[in-house]
């Protein structure tokens, strides 16, 4: 049984899309190189902050995150930035009485930025909160912890195989891999990542009925 589903952050809950067009803008590259450099290292599944560095040979991230800050160009999310099934999905998850948890790999002001969206869900916690991301063993015991569940009554919700399925897995907790974005859709028919999800969705609103089971 399912008591607790706990989602990704980045292409799972919010689109990417103002996230990758403000880094194009900062760093002065036209959106498509970045969007053609993000897709890249997709395909050769290298972690997406290789794009940037691909564009600026040498970018320091974490310095350029906090340049963007202090010139007012920060991170922003609002309503628009997630995806339509997002709050119907959640909403229903708790209706059927799971416990809703948000985690993912981001920092600390997008985990104020979408604890600000008001989002049916029990708890929101970002890595940069943690001080340990995906796919850090350390990460999913955190997942454990806050789920108020054991391991094996835990479901998390990703598109990212490196950080979500498999790490997911490896921890105990039951896996959907969603088919969203860049990294879902590409991976989608992996024979491993097949293989290591319990579940394949393409959208959150398949997840009522996992529960419901």
């Amino acid at each position: 049984m399912i008591r607790t589903v706990v989602f990704d952050i980045g292409e799972t809950i919010t689109r990417d899309d103002r996230y990758w067009a403000a880094w194009a803008d900062w760093l002065e590259v036209p959106r498509h190189t970045l969007s053609a450099l993000v897709g890249a290292v997709v395909a050769q599944g290298r972690d997406n902050a290789d794009a940037l560095r691909l564009a600026r040979p040498g970018l320091d991230v974490a310095a350029e995150y906090r340049a963007r800050e202090a010139a007012g160009r920060g991170e922003h999310l609002d309503e628009k930035d997630l995806y339509d099934d997002v709050r119907p999905a959640l909403t229903e998850l708790r209706r059927r009485g799971a416990r809703v948890v948000i985690a993912g790999n981001q920092t600390p002001r997008a985990g104020e930025l979408l604890r600000g969206l008001d989002l049916p869900a029990d708890l929101i916690v970002t890595s940069g909160e943690w001080g340990v991301a995906k796919p850090d063993p350390e990460f999913f015991r955190q997942v454990i912890e806050v789920s108020q569940a054991s391991p094996g009554e835990v479901l998390y919700v990703g598109d990212h195989p490196a950080n979500d399925v498999h790490p997911a897995a490896r921890a105990g907790l039951r896996t959907a891999h969603l088919r969203r974005g860049p990294w879902g859709h590409l991976w989608a028919d992996d024979p491993g990542v097949v293989a290591a999800a319990d579940w394949q969705i393409s959208s959150l609103t398949e997840l009522a009925a996992i529960v419901g089971r």
